[in-house]
């Protein structure tokens, strides 16, 4: 089963998810970044049959040090373990979805994009929509999780020899603030540096341009067409940026940037960069140039 037999796009719509439960892998990625057990106990209380909870600061991002962003990336080989546990290999179809329009189904849907996986979408819409549409819902703890196989083996997801997603590093943002086009996906006010609820530093990295993530989405909860999409993004470009150079991707701590990522596969752009630290960690160190209300500060 290939991926183009089962997702044409990076969205799946929950009519089509309906008729291929039970041969895909269902990952519930729900959380809230205010509440870090507010995702996991939604997930107990409703959840798509037979899906698995993954938890963005356990499964989904490594340890902090201060200076790696609020969501820093784990290593592929922590998370091919993560999700080999969940018993998805190299030919596995996977849908992930959560109850915030993707927010943080999105970031799951590109780490399984970076391990080398291709048989990956989104559920368009979540589980309201799965709901709302009137399809089955389970409650209670979710699939057991079997980290070791029978022989006493650790399960690992079969990694391909480079990532299949590119990343930029902080460093490499820097030294091309001038040859990217860079994305960020914050709301406005936090863009500007109105307001920073989240970091110690308000503002945003110099030359960037704002695409908050919620306006990716329909009002119920599910992605624009591929051609509005489209339409917006170009009008971006046509404002302030240039579609003749690479795009990267960024927003508070690597998760919601992802959802613009996505949002430009669906619009037909393709795989596009991610900067996976964003704004947490670039305004870690003191010494980045750092843009609030248009003025500069830092280097």
């Amino acid at each position: 089963m290939s991926r183009q037999d089962v997702f044409p796009t990076p969205l799946i719509g929950a009519d089509v998810l309906s008729a291929w439960l039970g041969r895909v892998v269902l990952i519930d990625v729900s959380f809230d970044l205010a509440d870090g057990h507010a995702g996991e106990a939604a997930y107990r209380s409703a959840h798509l049959p037979g899906a698995f909870y993954a938890h963005l600061e356990r499964d989904l991002s490594a340890a902090k040090t201060g200076r790696n962003g609020r969501h820093p990336l784990p290593t592929r080989e922590a998370f091919a373990a993560t999700v080999g546990a969940m018993g998805i290999r190299a030919d596995t179809p996977v849908v992930v979805y959560d109850r915030q329009g993707g927010m943080f189904a999105a970031r799951a849907w590109w780490m399984l994009r970076w391990l080398g996986h291709r048989a990956v979408a989104l559920l368009d819409g979540g589980l309201p929509t799965w709901q709302a549409l009137g399809y089955a819902l389970d409650s209670g703890p979710g699939p057991v999780v079997a980290s070791m196989d029978d022989a006493g083996l650790r399960i690992c997801y079969p990694l391909s020899a480079e990532p299949g997603m590119p990343t930029l590093d902080a460093d490499a943002v820097q030294a091309g603030l001038h040859q990217h086009t860079l994305i960020d996906a914050r709301a406005p006010a936090r863009f500007r540096g109105d307001i920073e609820p989240l970091d110690p530093v308000a503002g945003h990295i110099p030359g960037a341009l704002n695409r908050p993530f919620q306006d990716n989405l329909a009002v119920d909860g599910r992605f624009l067409s591929a051609g509005q999409l489209k339409a917006a993004f170009d009008a971006l470009w046509a404002r302030t940026g240039d579609l003749r150079l690479p795009v990267v991707h960024q927003c508070g701590s690597g998760v919601t940037a992802c959802h613009n990522l996505l949002a430009m596969a669906v619009a037909g752009f393709g795989d596009t960069a991610l900067y996976p630290g964003s704004w947490s960690e670039w305004c870690a160190d003191p010494t980045r140039p750092v843009r609030t209300c248009g003025v500069s500060i830092g280097h």
